[in-house]
């Protein structure tokens, strides 16, 4: 496994995570199985935000205190199913700015294309935290980063769900500098470029659109 890879093995994850794999899961409580593994996945990929110190007084005496220090983080979901992630960020961080990138993928050259990108404008300035669930061939979450790194921004995380040993050899060779929180590296891709074993696609699941 690559250096600069984390995967969350908390049991409740993993136990979380399988309830989610299974075919008969409901669109609903995939939501809220992804929603509370998001949160594990945030406590990790945000552990080490720096700290300062504030005067208060408890019910029982002052004290100095720590609370976040420096600019507000940027929460990046890669659409559409990205946003199934940022909501749980959103419940760690509710101050945290919000950027979207829509990327759809083209089923013959497995390639990505840009079709939305709108992030605050002192990105540079910032953590930058991409989500996107699937880590699958690894090209929508290299050119994610990419298109973020391209206006200025310097630290960035990427926190997926799942992700196949090809994308994060994809991931780690373009952005070697970018940590990968996941719940899992599963066993490989198949031919159409999914997950083994998986979950099926992500996106149709979250939002109950499949054979829409």
């Amino acid at each position: 496994m690559a250096q600069n890879v984390t995967v969350v093995d908390h049991p409740l994850v993993q136990h979380k995570l399988t309830l989610m794999r299974r075919r008969e899961a409901s669109t609903a409580e995939f939501r809220k199985l992804l929603r509370e593994i998001g949160l594990f996945l945030g406590y990790e990929a945000l552990r080490d935000l720096p700290l300062g110190k504030i005067d208060i007084e408890t019910p029982v005496c002052p004290m100095e205190a720590p609370v976040l220090a420096g600019k507000k983080l940027t929460f990046i979901s890669v659409l559409r199913a990205g946003d199934g992630l940022l909501g749980p960020m959103l419940d760690l961080v509710p101050s945290a700015r919000v950027g979207q990138i829509g990327l759809a993928r083209d089923e013959e050259t497995l390639q990505p294309t840009k079709y939305f990108f709108k992030v605050p404008v002192d990105t540079a300035d910032r953590l930058n935290v991409v989500l996107d669930p699937m880590l699958a061939t690894g090209h929508s979450a290299v050119r994610a980063v990419q298109e973020i790194k391209d206006i200025g921004a310097k630290d960035l995380r990427f926190v997926c769900l799942l992700a196949a040993p090809e994308g994060i050899k994809t991931f780690t060779d373009a952005h070697p500098d970018v940590p990968v929180v996941t719940a899992s590296i599963d066993e490989r891709l198949n031919e159409k470029a999914y997950i083994v074993p998986g979950l099926g696609d992500a996106g149709d699941r979250l939002f109950g659109t499949k054979g829409a």
